[in-house]
């Protein structure tokens, strides 16, 4: 697992943005500032990949670089992770996408809940290198749920989770139900998750600050 946040960084300054009571209330600064942290989470990312080297024809000779061997398949899970997703994608510009809709369907009074995946849109992902994109990791319920439901898709050859703020239960969860070997992208962890299982401190409903409020 790896903190963007554990490390000193000019993405401290967008993490704290982004938890601002007053900063969020400018709906466009809220999005650059995701976007921002997908950018740098990507970057990080890409230093844990696999390069071959290739030749480049220069008008005066030839340079010899080290390039991805493999472009990853970039899965958002609309629609909050939309920002998030789009700095991510601006580093990984010759990747693949496919997008997944989830939510939370309240089942009772005591705000019990189950991920509904009612939007798919995807590629074949067998034996490729699927980042799973979504900014807030909280019960965990909606990777466990994704992860699950990309199964019918393929089998990828590597997994990453990139978030941006995740809970300890979430983390927990995903370890526990998650049966695949992954690596988890974080920006910060925060404390705990409150009886609605929102992330504490957290920074509030990423979709609604990026998007507006939904009903």
């Amino acid at each position: 697992m790896f903190i963007l946040g554990d490390h000193n960084s000019i993405a401290n300054q967008y993490l704290s943005e982004i938890r601002d009571a007053e900063i969020q209330r400018d709906r466009w600064r809220f999005r650059k500032n995701m976007e921002h942290l997908g950018l740098l989470m990507a970057y990080e990312m890409s230093k844990d990949l696999s390069y071959k080297n290739q030749e480049v024809k220069t008008p005066l000779g030839i340079s010899n670089i080290n390039l991805l061997a493999e472009q990853p398949i970039l899965i958002p899970i609309l629609r909050a992770a939309i920002p998030f997703y789009q700095g991510v994608l601006s580093i990984f510009n010759k990747a693949d996408s496919g997008f997944i809709g989830a939510y939370r369907k309240v089942l009772n009074s005591n705000h019990d809940f189950d991920i509904n995946t009612d939007y798919m849109a995807l590629p074949d992902i067998t034996g490729r290198h699927v980042v799973l994109i979504d900014p807030m990791l909280a019960s965990g319920k909606s990777i466990v749920k994704t992860m699950g439901d990309l199964a019918q898709f393929g089998k990828p050859s590597r997994v990453d989770i990139m978030v941006v703020i995740a809970a300890p239960e979430g983390i927990a969860y995903v370890k526990h139900n998650l049966k695949m070997d992954y690596s988890l992208w974080v920006g910060a962890i925060d404390e705990k998750l409150n009886e609605k299982s929102y992330i504490i401190p957290g920074l509030g409903d990423a979709g609604d600050l990026a998007f507006g409020e939904k009903i």
